[in-house]
């Protein structure tokens, strides 16, 4: 979800109305992204996100209702980023090659971005009701993804992915980039134990 943050050109510029305002509200959430990243949901206000984004509070309003809508846009973005990079391939044969593969995708997506990582995993706790229910409807979405892509028991995959989760939240709550990609390995050999390559 990395995103440029150049301000319009000033004057005649010769943009769509659609160009500035995708400019805009694209703007806008990396800002409340990277404004999050430092003081969190609670901390973050439109004010920041407006200074971060270099738009005013009329645009901000234009484009979200509120800072709760603006942080579910970044939610879903950083979601859709996250899945973009972990698409399996054709290629590996075995269910625990797909398993494998997707998995490295997943921690090297998180570990690139960590403020969007943040987002996903960690303020969204801060952001309400709302957006636990959307969080829990794409874990379960996740679920259902590998267990068609590996087979196995859909328990233990949902098991293994709680766990997962909890660890990898743990650690870009902390900013441990390193320490997500080394839970590769071992995630890897659990998956092999329970059974689901």
């Amino acid at each position: 979800m990395t995103v440029e943050m150049q301000p319009l050109p000033r004057g005649r510029h010769g943009l769509s109305r659609e160009e500035v305002e995708v400019s805009q509200r694209t703007r806008l959430i990396r800002a409340m992204v990277d404004v999050m990243a430092e003081k969190g949901y609670a901390g973050t206000s439109v004010a920041d996100i407006l200074s971060g984004a270099r738009v005013s509070r009329e645009t901000f309003y234009e484009l979200f209702g509120s800072k709760e809508d603006c942080f579910m846009s970044a939610f879903e973005l950083a979601y859709a980023a996250i899945l973009h990079a972990t698409t399996p391939s054709a290629g590996e044969a075995e269910p625990i090659e797909r398993f494998a593969r997707v998995l490295e995708d997943y921690l090297r997506a998180l570990a690139s971005d960590p403020a969007a990582a943040r987002v996903f995993l960690v303020e969204v706790y801060a952001a309400g009701p709302s957006a636990l229910e959307r969080r829990n409807e794409l874990q379960g979405q996740l679920v259902d993804s590998m267990a068609a892509l590996v087979g196995g028991d859909r328990f233990a995959i949902e098991a293994l992915l709680a766990g997962l989760v909890q660890m990898v939240t743990a650690r870009v709550a902390v900013g441990d980039a390193d320490g997500l990609l080394k839970l590769h390995g071992p995630t890897v050999e659990l998956a092999r134990r329970l059974g689901l390559g």
